[in-house]
């Protein structure tokens, strides 16, 4: 009963309530990252990268390019091939299809950068796609700068406008507004296609910004094996937050200031944190160990099909 609890409240357990479609394709979860204005430290397309890469996911298409950037302020990158010869890469969003281990659920992992043009026709193309790929849920991912200090665990926040998935997942409401990215654009939109969409958004150290942050991008992962009931092995990413940790650290102590304002908000965050800094807190990030721990130990073959 335990490992259907645990099945259910998580989105992968909700889709996997779905049939397949009339081609046979298995009920998917849409988990979309896109670099810049919701990416800070490129944590979140980082994560969405490690997914794929886990996972071996399979490129299914990518969204007309000329039709959404601007390539004065999105340019394009010159790569080489083995051989030297050069290549352009051009920025688009990519559609790539994954199983996810021991389940009955796929993901269609979307990666890009932020259109530039014509938002709506974006985010309709792209549902449009979703619908032909069997999506029943949509889980958006993001990154935002903050103040939070870096010697603390950075948070990533679970939110959804749809109550069952704030019940199920325990989502917060998202409460945010004012200006918005293209996730907030598409999360609107899938929320009135009547997909359940939740959000997950990184916290990234607002005085350390500059990309890499893998400490951020270890919070959101952590997250997703949560929200979607897997494991994946996170020992070189640890290591690299430990590593980006320490260099932070030589930073701010070489700079007087920096140093007093971390250590301002290393008091701020401990009080705001001092009410529930005991059993329910403390609880709850053991039952979150637990999980990852019975997750690793019964392998993807012991999972529910």
């Amino acid at each position: 009963m335990a490992e259907e609890n645990k099945e259910r409240n998580s989105l992968t357990g909700i889709a996997a309530g779905s049939a397949p479609d009339a081609e046979g394709v298995r009920p998917t979860i849409m988990v979309a990252a896109f670099e810049g204005w919701n990416d800070a430290g490129e944590a979140a397309s980082g994560a969405v990268r490690m997914l794929a890469k886990a996972w071996g996911a399979r490129k299914v298409g990518r969204l007309s390019e000329d039709d959404y950037y601007d390539y004065q302020f999105s340019r394009p990158t010159v790569r080489r091939t083995p051989t030297g010869r050069s290549s352009i890469s051009w920025p688009s969003a990519r559609l790539s299809r994954a199983r996810i281990p021991g389940t009955g659920v796929d993901v269609l992992l979307v990666r890009g950068v932020e259109p530039t043009y014509r938002w709506k026709a974006f985010t309709a193309e792209l549902l449009a796609r979703a619908a032909g790929e069997n999506v029943v849920a949509v889980l958006l991912v993001g990154a935002l700068l903050v103040d939070v200090p870096h010697t603390r665990p950075l948070p990533a926040t679970l939110t959804s406008d749809n109550e069952r998935l704030r019940t199920e997942l325990g989502a917060e409401a998202a409460t945010y507004e004012g200006p918005t990215g293209i996730l907030g654009v598409l999360a609107d939109a899938a929320t009135t296609a009547g997909l359940p969409t939740a959000s997950i958004w990184g916290a990234v150290p607002h005085y350390v910004a500059q990309p890499p942050s893998p400490k951020a991008m270890l919070a959101i992962v952590k997250r997703l094996e949560e929200v979607l009931n897997m494991h994946l092995d996170v020992h070189e990413l640890t290591e690299d937050a430990d590593a980006w940790e320490r260099g932070v650290n030589e930073l701010a102590a070489e700079d007087p200031e920096v140093a007093t304002y971390v250590h301002q908000l290393e008091e701020a965050q401990d009080a705001a944190e001092l009410p529930e800094a005991s059993g329910e807190s403390i609880a709850r990030e053991f039952e979150r160990y637990l999980k990852r721990r019975n997750r690793h130990e019964r392998g993807p073959g012991d999972a529910q099909p």
